[in-house]
């Protein structure tokens, strides 16, 4: 199948920014003058044709990534329109992963907000080339040159604008376009009726500065248009656009532009902008990847002549048609209907059809090109991160790195029929989300599902209830301790029963021996003459193993020993393995009276990103919780904290942090080790967990 539009003519690109920065009204703009949409979806009214989700149109926000294809002047668009709330970062990520540009929609009044900071952070790591639209020009506080200042101070960035407003809050009525020196001013509310003009007078002075800026911005792209620049002082509008582009690719500068989406003013220049500045992919550098069979690294060019590789990037659960794949072909081509290796899970795949997506309505296609972005239907075992290629060319792509849930809670389905669909259910889920885990805690027997915030687990649990119908009593969480003990110590466990006919007798000597943490379980036999008959060992150490299970301070499991069985005696007619294997649990138990049982609790890494400002408080914060700081540094204007905090300690922090930084700190954590519970702690927990007994 030929292409239809050929690479260089390709742009896939995502929208990213704080929540209300008018991410999605912008998306809907962009649709409705590239011809996808008729009408005017406001994102308000419950009616934006990206927000799909039920949760998405009540809240207002956007929670998944939608895709969507269109064109503009000849150009394909591959559109990602990414959430805003710190919750759903892992869409942000994912979507950054596969993306070739990025427009960080900023508000004209809040400027550089908490989110913005993080999504900025996350381009920087997949060295996305971005351009900066400052949307709501016509809200009151509207700032253009504040949000410029800001972007420069809290982001580390060099932003070059490329137009100017022409007024502001409800005076906003054009622009100025700084590459052709005119002023385009609009005449109705859709933003189609715009004519250009000369600059207003009041506005000739500062056009004139910020013409002579971006001029020179342009000129230090190379050599040739620096010289030019020096002998002449002008440069044409081509090499204008020409020198920007090749600084914004190189991440040096970021195109600036503004207006206001929701009143339709300024979205063609953006259109146009994306063309000009953002890369196409042949841009980008070439993908790699390891070779699965000889280990070495491998690089594929963007190119339908190089063997298929692509990224499944997300994968979501299509009511009519299943399971949908999200995927970036990096190279070669793929066809409806032909096999693919997943070369991660070293799986066969075949593929279904492929579907161009615009937000959750499909267009089926036959063949997808390099460079290009869609949806496969069918595929059984890919999951988010997977690499899908040639199987005669394998090669695995670099992976996604996606942080550790960071809060959990309890979920019991309120009938008993509805275990089994609830289980079901939160599989799918975690299969669409890597940042969503479930799993059963064996101790307590409940069902536990953690996530990246509060917000997240009530979308989970509504997602649940909607399109599972599964209705879930939601609990408090559980910190899962564990008991050990200090001491080296010689035990006896003695179990005799005689009432007529046939007795039972099970008689062990146990030694029990502490080991590193992180060792688990160890049992040996050291008996010698045949003390205890051989087929009688394995049930004490089942005894054994059983009554560790269930602790002996507070009923945690009891980790890090080594039981050695050293003596014993038996009975030629009344042992049995029951009565060895009841033996051995009450040899435990008498060891664990005089061994030194201490509780451990599970200790997390966290890493804390914090603006410079609340800094102090954080450290004195961390340290309240028990915490102990392992290091700080300096990133990109931000400080970073690396502790060590118990997970109790961990409880609510998300919310507790974002109120003491106003939003603008972040943190990830992650399971370290156990260590021990100080005493004063420690017998809180047992007090506690004595009155449930």
């Amino acid at each position: 199948m030929a292409r239809e539009y050929d690479l260089q003519h390709t742009r896939n690109f995502g929208i990213m920014a704080h929540i209300d920065a008018g991410k999605t009204t912008t998306t809907e703009r962009i649709l409705f003058y590239t011809g996808k949409t008729h009408k005017l979806g406001e994102v308000h009214e419950g009616a934006a044709t990206m927000d799909w989700m039920v949760q998405e149109q009540e809240r207002g926000i956007t929670i998944t990534s939608a895709a969507t294809t269109c064109i503009w002047k000849g150009h394909r668009f591959n559109i990602i329109d990414t959430p805003g709330h710190v919750d759903f970062t892992v869409e942000v990520e994912r979507s950054l992963r596969v993306l070739d540009g990025a427009v960080a929609t900023f508000c004209a009044k809040g400027g550089v907000e908490p989110q913005s900071e993080t999504v900025w952070r996350q381009a920087d790591t997949y060295k996305v080339p971005r351009i900066a639209y400052v949307n709501k020009m016509d809200i009151n506080g509207a700032d253009f040159f504040r949000v410029e200042k800001m972007i420069r101070e809290r982001l580390g960035a060099n932003p070059v604008p490329v137009e100017l407003p022409i007024g502001k809050e409800d005076t906003f009525r054009g622009i100025i376009d700084l590459i052709s020196m005119e002023a385009e001013i609009y005449y109705d509310d859709l933003g189609k009726d715009f004519r250009k003009e000369s600059i207003p007078a009041e506005m000739q002075e500062i056009a004139n500065q910020y013409h002579e800026k971006l001029v020179e911005e342009a000129a230090s792209a190379n050599d040739e248009l620096m010289e030019k620049y020096l002998e002449t002082m002008e440069l044409t509008q081509e090499e204008i656009i020409a020198g920007l582009r090749e600084r914004c690719l190189r991440m040096e500068a970021i195109p600036m532009l503004c207006g206001s989406s929701y009143k339709n003013k300024g979205v063609q220049f953006l259109l146009d902008s994306v063309i000009r500045f953002l890369p196409s992919p042949l841009d980008v550098d070439h993908v790699k990847g390891i070779n699965p069979k000889t280990g070495e690294e491998e690089e594929r060019k963007t190119s339908d002549a190089e063997p298929f590789a692509g990224l499944a990037f997300k994968i979501a659960t299509d009511p009519f048609v299943g399971s949908l794949a999200y995927f970036r072909c990096y190279s070669g081509t793929l066809a409806a209907g032909s096999y693919v290796y997943n070369s991660t899970k070293d799986k066969k795949e075949r593929v279904g059809r492929l579907v161009q997506m615009h937000s959750n309505e499909r267009k089926e296609i036959g063949e997808i090109c390099s460079g290009d972005i869609c949806a496969i239907v069918g595929l059984k075992n890919t999951t988010t991160g997977d690499t899908l290629c040639d199987e005669k060319h394998p090669i695995v792509l670099e992976q996604m790195e996606f942080p550790e849930p960071v809060i959990q809670l309890s979920l019991e389905p309120k009938t008993k029929a509805g275990q089994e669909k609830m289980t079901m259910a939160l599989v799918k889920l975690a299969e669409e989300d890597p940042t969503f885990k479930t799993y059963t805690d064996h101790e307590t027997g409940q069902t536990i599902i953690a996530g990246m915030g509060e917000l997240h687990l009530d979308i989970i649990v509504d997602r649940l209830l909607r399109e599972f119908h599964v209705e879930a009593n939601v609990g408090a969480p559980q910190v899962a301790y564990r008991e050990t003990f200090r001491k080296e110590v010689d035990a006896e466990g003695m179990y005799k029963r005689q009432s007529g006919g046939k007795g039972q007798y099970g008689h062990c000597k146990v030694r029990f021996i502490p080991l590193e943490p992180g060792a688990g379980y160890e049992f040996e036999d050291v008996t010698v003459g045949g003390s205890i008959p051989k087929e009688y060992i394995p049930a004490i150490d089942k005894g054994i193993q059983e009554a560790a299970r269930n602790g002996f301070l507070a009923g945690y499991e009891m980790v890090d020993f080594k039981a050695q069985v050293y003596d014993g005696s038996y009975h030629e007619v009344d042992s049995s393995e029951m009565a060895f294997k009841i033996a051995g649990s009450l040899a435990f138990k008498d060891g664990m009276a005089k061994a030194g049982v201490v509780l451990l609790e599970p200790i997390m890494k966290v890493q804390i990103i914090t603006p410079d400002d609340y800094f102090g408080d954080l450290m004195g914060n961390v340290s309240s919780r028990r915490g102990t700081i392992i290091g700080t540094d300096d990133r990109n204007g931000a400080k970073v904290i690396d502790a060590e905090v118990p997970l109790s300690e961990m409880f609510g922090y998300a919310t507790d942090l974002r109120s003491r930084t106003q939003g603008r700190g972040q943190f990830t954590m992650q399971p370290d080790h156990y260590a021990e519970v100080p005493k004063s702690v420690s017998e809180k927990i047992i007090s506690s967990r004595a009155k449930k007994d």
